[in-house]
């Protein structure tokens, strides 16, 4: 059986367009697919129907986000199946 793990993929924009939907819907494609190439590096397989996205607000992280391009910072959780994805862990700002 498969063990499942999450991880995080990400994708930075423009904070003036933070209210432009269609922008938004743009960063969150490139987001998920930020972390299917991660995933894929490491073997494993993105589940689908299972991205969870957040606008991540530098003043509010626990880490230094002042230098993300652009400033404008689009995180989407997926959750990840294949042999030792159940050791990856989407918690703090990095994939561990």
């Amino acid at each position: 059986m498969d063990e499942t793990g999450k991880l995080f993929g990400w994708a930075f924009g423009d904070p003036a367009r933070a209210d432009d939907q269609t922008y938004l819907d743009g960063l969150r494609a490139s987001a998920l697919e930020n972390a299917r190439q991660d995933a894929a590096a490491r073997g494993f397989e993105v589940l689908s129907g299972t991205e969870v996205y957040a606008v991540v607000d530098p003043r509010e992280a626990l880490v230094d986000a002042g230098t993300a391009p652009g400033g404008l910072i689009m995180r989407c959780t997926v959750t990840v199946a294949g042999d030792g994805a159940g050791d990856i862990s989407a918690e703090g700002p990095m994939n561990g």
